[in-house]
Formats: C-alpha cells, structure tokens, sequence
C-alpha cells in the first residue's frame, strides 16, 4: 500500500502527531510525507518526500497574528502550480491533516482523500464553539482543506466520526511528578512579554520553552529553554502546572496527565476560541491576553482545583486503522469508477 500523509506544519502540534502515527501507518505499507507551512520549530523526524511553504500562519509579540506577513508570504500562483504536481493519483491512501495544497490536488484530479485530525473534528455541528461567532473562522474550518471523509480527533467523543486524541508514547508510559515548576509555552508571545509578566512571580519557579534561546537560560525564577520534543515532554510530564495557548495537541497531554492548565488563546484564530470553550468543562482556566494583573491571574489559577482528566477512548493504533480502512473503502469505489475494479471485484473484496 502506498499512503501519502501530508502534514501542515504551521506550529509544531501537526509534526509532533504525525511522528507519533508513523511508526503504525508503515505498518501498512510504504510512507510519503508532505510538509506544507513554514513556521514551526521542531525537526521532522519523517520521511518527507515533498516539501512546500504552504500557507501559513505567523505571529506577532503580543498574542495575535500577524496578518501583513501572513498576506505577504500568500502566492496563490504557486500553490494552483504545486497542487498540480503534486502526485496523489499514484497513491492507494491520501491522508490530509488540514493542508491545503493536497486538498485542492485531489480535487483536481478526482482523488479520494481522508481529512485526518483536529480540525476535522470541526465538520460536525456538535464539536463546541466559541461564543464568538466569527463566520470567517468556521469558513475556514470548513473550507480549507476538504477531503472525501473525515477522522476527527478531539477532547470528547462529540460525534460518530470523531476519537481521542493522539498521546506521545512517553506519556502514555511516564511516571508524572510533581517537581514544583509551572511548564510555559507560549509561541505567539515575545519573551520578553512571557518573562517581564512571570518574574513578577518570585517564588514560583518557571521553565519557559522559547523559539529564541539556543541553549538552556537561567533569569531569576525562569529557565528558558530551546524548543525541543524530548525536553519539553520531559518538563510537561514532571510539571505542577501548565500556561500554554489553546491548542490541541499540548493541552491535550497536559489533561491526560492530570496537569492544572491556563490557556491563552491566539487572538483572532477561531479555532483556539473553540477549544478554549471546550477545555471549560475540563475545568481549565482561560485567559484572554496577558496584561498587567496577568500575574495575580496566575496566582489565582494555581489556588483553583484539579481539572478533570481527559481518558482515551481508543489506542493509536486503533486510530491509525479506522483511518486506513476508511481510505480503503475510498480507494475501492475509486477503481470502480474508473473501470480498474468491477462491482463483482469489490464484493470478493469486502
């Protein structure tokens, strides 16, 4: 079975799931990555075939995006080019983890695709919102990268085609303690921000993940450290708390670990609204922005109780295999049509 997986690199979330999937999905056969996006932070430990900028989100300093160089990087000329080139007919499973460029090319050529992930949890009307109606944000949820049949992944089982979230192995076999620190990762804050706010907190002692920092940092109560997997899952697992944004991925490892949480959500990205409004009934504490009582916020949240842990419904994989026999079922009735299978084929099949 030849599988094209292609993976949105916008953040570091898509890479970090799409490592952990790819031991189980060469289980079936042979793996191409497509790493579309140009801004996350960590090295892909995949077997990346095609490359592309993509479409991608950035940030500014203060916890929103950036939309001027958002529309500068935009090239709509050179993503219809690599959505023409890009090969998915020669392969019997597309997997689309909300990227764009494989989405339009399976259009094009009349190939089925599975839209994998959090954000394909998104096509059901029972997965929770913000109470922020932003039309935009839900077109683009639903718009921008469709596929033949989704897999969503989200906190709660919200519909039939939605499973738990993808947990790293080292977590899923960690020992947690409690070792007294606070986790922080907040990529679309400044350091500068993050550290002026936190050290204001004298006697709590942070470890705050950074984009900037080559090598660990000490300032006072916070150790900044460079982004890295193995060390960021090393503090998260032996954490007190965590403040991160409102993701999926992270949040959701610091749930299955029992961790308190503080989330600050991208100003102006819909779908962190909607997780935010969802991490509510897990009892995570959310922040809008960090301003000048961002401390005292802090201080309060540490003196909240537990949050309620997130239990996983199905193993990955169990996930991995929903997902491939989906693509199977896809590829079947695509051969059919194509006058490569006949009906009396499919039925020997099934």
């Amino acid at each position: 079975m030849k599988i094209l997986y292609s993976v949105q690199a916008t953040g570091n979330g898509h890479i970090s799931r799409a490592m952990e999937l790819m031991p189980y999905l060469q289980q079936y056969g042979t793996v191409d990555v497509f790493l579309s996006g140009s801004n996350s932070h960590l090295q892909p430990d995949l077997p990346v075939k095609y490359r592309s900028n993509g479409v991608s989100l950035f940030y500014g300093n203060t916890g929103g995006l950036d939309y001027l160089r958002m529309w500068k990087e935009f090239n709509l000329k050179r993503i219809w080019k690599e959505a023409r080139e890009l090969p998915v007919e020669r392969y019997d499973l597309v997997l689309n983890d909300f990227e764009s460029i494989t989405s339009l090319a399976c259009k094009l050529k009349k190939v089925p695709s599975i839209g994998f992930g959090h954000q394909a949890s998104f096509r059901s009307k029972h997965t929770p919102r913000s109470n922020k109606k932003d039309m935009a944000g839900e077109l683009v949820l639903k718009q921008y990268a469709t596929a033949t049949d989704y897999l969503g992944l989200h906190f709660k089982q919200y519909d039939d085609f939605i499973y738990a979230p993808i947990i790293k192995d080292e977590i899923l076999q960690a020992e947690p303690k409690d070792k007294g620190h606070i986790t922080v990762y907040l990529s679309h804050y400044s350091d500068d921000v993050v550290v002026k706010a936190l050290q204001q907190l004298k006697l709590i002692r942070f470890e705050l993940f950074s984009k900037k920092v080559t090598e660990p940092r000490v300032m006072g109560n916070i150790t900044l450290y460079p982004i890295s997997n193995e060390g960021f899952t090393k503090s998260l697992i032996h954490s007190h708390g965590v403040i991160t944004g409102a993701g999926f991925e992270t949040p959701a490892e610091a749930l299955y670990l029992g961790k308190k949480l503080l989330v600050l959500p991208i100003r102006g990205q819909y779908e962190q609204l909607c997780n935010a409004a969802a991490m509510k009934d897990f009892g995570v504490v959310v922040i809008d922005k960090i301003t000048h009582d961002f401390a005292a916020q802090v201080k309060q949240w540490l003196l909240t109780q537990q949050i309620t842990p997130l239990t996983l419904t199905h193993s990955t994989y169990e996930i991995v295999q929903l997902a491939v026999e989906k693509g199977r079922s896809l590829n079947k009735y695509r051969l059919c049509d194509e006058g490569l299978l006949t009906e009396e084929d499919m039925l020997a099949l099934y």
